[in-house]
């Protein structure tokens, strides 16, 4: 079995159902929960369900990061703040790129040999921050750093399902590569499989629908929110199938944003699109990223054209990430 530490945030977002879910798998023997507050009472709720992990809360008290972070197998990043009235998305950028490069510094210190899953957004440019971090420690291993865009996978799955006429939406295979956020993301339509069509009058529809599904729940939630429920399944998704991976499962394939030439197979990808950075999909093995791999070839004219949006997007997003994290505000 593979330990899991688990970094939470004080404010009602996923990391309560995703630590739920950690919690209940039977993959993970250890969880330890990381935050400024509130941590040992949610341990304390946790540890009353009857699964196999052990579950212990800390706070930044009393060295709480270090023994957090201490023998873990596995780290996944939520942590950060929403955008509050008044405050620019620089500010919070600025906050949430903080935060993230405070615990990519323990990661590097206390559990350097772990696999790291950054969920906090904006991931286009914190995995770039994550990425410059471990550089600087000397112990950046770019098979063990994940961007996790599986949200996009999951939605794209579901929206589909009437055409995919899976009655499991996630036994159909959508593609959805380059980045997460907006016209970043990209799905490819014409790569599915088991191979179906969509009507052509509802493409432009449903490109749009993935790329800013978010915008569906928060205008839901009439602005009370954003996709919490949603986000804590496919974070949870992405780190059960690389707690699988990692314990000797065949075959496991999901999208996510890597640094593609430090992944075998990703030079390639890099060339093509001009970027480092790029959520594509990766075979997952026992040393994390052991294969990226390029479906690139062959997408239609209207994916080309969304790609050349996405990449567009992409460079300014890491080029802002890395500036970050070598030039931090003082």
């Amino acid at each position: 079995m593979a330990g899991c530490l688990y970094f939470t945030c004080h404010r009602p977002t996923y990391s309560g159902p995703l630590s739920l879910l950690l919690k209940a798998s039977p993959l993970i023997d250890e969880l330890a929960l990381y935050d400024v507050v509130n941590t040992p009472g949610v341990a304390a709720d946790l540890s009353h369900i009857s699964s196999v992990a052990k579950i212990t809360g800390y706070l930044p008290k009393d060295d709480g990061l270090k023994h957090a972070l201490t023998g873990a197998d596995i780290v996944v990043i939520p942590a950060g703040i929403p955008r509050k009235p008044g405050m620019t998305r620089d500010d919070l950028f600025k906050i949430n790129a903080g935060i993230v490069k405070t615990l990519v510094e323990g990661i590097a210190q206390f559990a350097p040999k772990a696999f790291t899953l950054v969920i906090s957004n904006p991931v286009n440019s914190t995995v770039p921050i994550a990425a410059e971090v471990l550089k600087a420690a000397g112990v950046f291993d770019p098979k063990r750093l994940f961007g996790v865009t599986t949200l996009d996978v999951v939605r794209a799955e579901t929206f589909t399902q009437e055409y995919s006429g899976k009655k499991n939406a996630s036994e159909a295979t959508i593609p959805v590569i380059g980045g997460h956020s907006g016209e970043t993301i990209v799905p490819l339509f014409s790569k599915v499989s088991p191979n179906f069509q969509i009507p052509t009058e509802r493409y432009e529809d449903l490109v749009k629908r993935v790329q800013f599904g978010g915008d569906e729940v928060v205008q839901a939630k009439d602005g009370a929110g954003s996709a919490t429920l949603s986000m804590a399944f496919a974070g949870f998704r992405f780190a059960e199938a690389v707690l699988k991976a990692s314990q000797g499962v065949k075959g496991v394939v999901e999208p996510t944003f890597v640094y593609l030439p430090g992944v075998p197979g990703g030079d390639t990808i890099a060339k093509a699109t001009g970027v480092d950075f790029f959520s594509t999909p990766i075979e997952l093995g026992p040393n994390g990223a052991e294969k990226a791999i390029n479906i690139l070839d062959g997408v239609t004219p209207r994916e080309q054209e969304l790609l050349n949006a996405c990449i567009k997007g992409l460079e300014g997003n890491i080029k802002k990430g890395i500036e970050f994290a070598q030039n931090p505000p003082k």
